[in-house]
């Protein structure tokens, strides 16, 4: 496993490996009574389902109860006061992706505080420590993600190409990693490749702030949207305004799939692995509860995906087939 990233407190990365469950730990869970919660940034995406599907199954094997599963909606505000219910509610440990730094960040110091466990996916909020407020975090490779896309976008730019950047205007540690590993791959290696880069705060900000970019930057050749719900509505509106950018983006979805499947203008995905991502959440999580020790940053890597593997790495990270539509683009299916 390669791993190009550090972790929010420059941790070298853990292998998902590293917290695999024994027969003896599995029998402990069982007898333990154990009581989890998951509160998420967004329960209406590919990645959020799948991955609840790998903590849930995990759980269930091991008989730790997950209570709840909470849509914070993308809200900060909302998570806060989730949080604040859930203290009161004590279950033994919460699996928390948090959705903001600084706005939830006491929330989560009041969930450690009340003696619950906690398991971080994907975001490590401004002055949590390993060890004192949480146990761990659990994540993609952002960094390496974002390599990933740079390094699929490039041989499809011709010379002296402009390429814009769509990144998260939120302090988040996920997104932030994967913009900075794009535009730094860029500068090593394609160093003839100019980039612009702004900010989106909200999903349905991205495409209009795709088409000032090209208002402003007529040239631009391609685009890397860090994920994959506003890289499709970036797609679909450049294309309606006549604009054939090229794009890269992160996480296979299922309309990424297609529209990979379709040649343009997505040309490089790099995908999560967010079922597997699952499974090492819940299994620190279990580990966490035993007493056992884990590592503080447990990283996935990355799988790169063009056309010519998007109908098997479909398979493989989403544990079905690829859609009908796809198959049918890449002449897999009538």
């Amino acid at each position: 496993m390669t791993i190009a990233g550090l972790g929010p407190h420059g941790e070298r990365a853990a292998p998902p490996e590293r917290v695999n469950l024994l027969p003896e730990d599995i029998a402990a869970a069982k007898s333990a009574t154990l009581r989890v919660a998951i509160v998420l940034h967004t329960l209406n995406s590919d990645w959020t389902r799948l991955q609840i599907s790998g903590m849930l199954g995990t759980f269930g094997d091991c008989g730790v109860v997950a209570t709840e599963v909470v849509d914070c909606g993308f809200s900060a505000d909302r998570q806060v006061a989730e949080l604040d219910r859930l203290i009161t509610a004590a279950p033994d440990a919460i699996v928390a992706l948090p959705v903001a730094n600084e706005q939830v960040v006491a929330a989560f110091r009041r969930v450690s505080a009340a003696g619950i466990r906690l398991v971080l996916l994907e975001n490590v909020p401004t002055g949590l420590l390993p060890g004192s407020h949480y146990t761990s975090l659990v994540s993609s490779d952002n960094f390496g993600l974002g390599m990933m896309a740079a390094a699929g976008l490039a041989p499809h730019l011709a010379q002296d190409a402009v390429v814009g950047v769509l990144g998260f205007a939120a302090d988040f540690f996920a997104t932030n990693e994967r913009e900075i590993a794009f535009t730094n791959w860029m500068q090593a290696n394609r160093r003839d490749v100019r980039t612009h880069v702004k900010r989106f705060g909200a999903m349905d900000e991205a495409a209009d702030l795709a088409l000032r970019m090209v208002a402003d930057h007529p040239d631009i050749a391609g685009f890397f949207v860090v994920w994959d719900t506003p890289a499709i509505a970036v797609a679909s509106r450049l294309q309606s305004a006549g604009h054939a950018s090229l794009m890269a983006t992160v996480d296979l979805g299922e309309d990424v799939a297609i529209a990979l499947s379709a040649g343009r203008p997505f040309v490089s995905v790099a995908a999560q692995q967010p079922f597997q991502q699952g499974v090492a959440a819940a299994r620190t999580t279990i580990l966490t509860l035993l007493g056992r020790t884990v590592p503080a940053w447990v990283a996935m890597p990355g799988v790169s995906v063009t056309r010519n593997n998007v109908a098997d790495s479909f398979q493989t990270i989403w544990r079905k087939p690829a859609p009908r539509e796809a198959l049918r683009l890449l002449g897999l299916a009538p």
